[in-house]
């Protein structure tokens, strides 16, 4: 193909795989999402089997997206390691202070260096990109000090431009929802346990089963959960019979209240209390 003809997103391609080359042997933090996904697929073609794959599992992991990782390292035929990361034995973190991810991502990333070494990879990689530094993500932070390298974020990739290109390459992860980890539904300061991160796993299991999109929340609130679903599927709650088995469902977990968020699905929404803290 004539270079001069060649769009923005395959020159990004063509920039991480140049940089892929002179890393040699790399360890990709993979979650199973569309962003990591698209990196060790392209990571894969480039290096081969110099390209491994490391998911971190812990009580903070849906079971979903663990079995979705293992499922798609075993489609992409790459070494594929499963690291239990352990993060509620970590007071600091169950705490949920509002840089618990900048304490998760230090605590797994370190764990991912020691494994890349023990494998004789150079570098260890994750998935972040241009987009992410939108948000308040602290785990940025931890990747930094970490030395870990993100060749999205550095070659400018976007996620519109990460779905399209997933798209060309056939990945089934293109226009897969975006997740985060079980503990960002629970609001900053209240206390994470296992028992909380069980219900909003088997809480968000409950709605995608009711055919509800996937692109959702359970946030708890203690004795009160809090659903946040695509504003389109809000109109479905009109129907008092579903109400009923949602209300159900949810009392019959352990809530003494089951509320909507009338605004709908929103990323990142639990950090609007960091924001208006920062105002006042």
């Amino acid at each position: 193909m004539n270079k001069s003809y060649e769009d923005p997103v395959t020159r990004k391609v063509e920039k991480i795989k140049a940089l892929l080359t002179g890393m040699q042997r790399v360890l990709i933090a993979f979650s199973g999402g569309v962003d990591s996904t698209l990196l060790l697929k392209v990571a894969v073609d480039t290096l081969g089997e110099n390209a491994l794959a490391a998911t971190a599992i812990s009580e903070t992991t849906s079971r979903h997206e663990r079995r979705d990782a293992v499922r798609l390292a075993e489609r992409m035929g790459v070494n594929h390691l499963l690291v239990e990361s352990q993060e509620l034995e970590m007071p600091e973190f169950i705490n949920n202070p509002a840089d618990k991810c900048y304490i998760c991502k230090k605590h797994r990333f370190s764990a991912l260096k020691a494994l890349a070494e023990k494998h004789g990879c150079f570098y260890v990689l994750d998935g972040s990109n241009l987009d992410d530094q939108r948000d308040f993500r602290p785990g940025i932070r931890a990747l930094e000090e970490l030395g870990v390298r993100s060749p999205l974020f550095e070659t400018k990739m976007t996620k519109s431009d990460i779905r399209r290109l997933s798209q060309r390459l056939g990945l089934p992860t293109w226009n897969k929802p975006s997740f985060a980890c079980l503990a960002s539904r629970i609001p900053y300061n209240h206390r994470i346990t296992p028992k909380k991160l069980q219900q909003v796993d088997a809480g968000e299991n409950f709605l995608r089963e009711l055919n509800f999109s996937p692109q959702l929340r359970v946030r708890h609130y203690g004795d009160t959960v809090r659903l946040e679903i695509a504003p389109d599927d809000i109109q479905k709650l009109a129907s008092a019979i579903l109400r009923e088995r949602i209300v159900a469902y949810f009392k019959g977990m352990g809530f003494a209240f089951v509320t909507l968020d009338l605004e709908g699905y929103t990323m990142g929404s639990l950090n609007r209390v960091l924001n208006r803290s920062k105002e006042e």
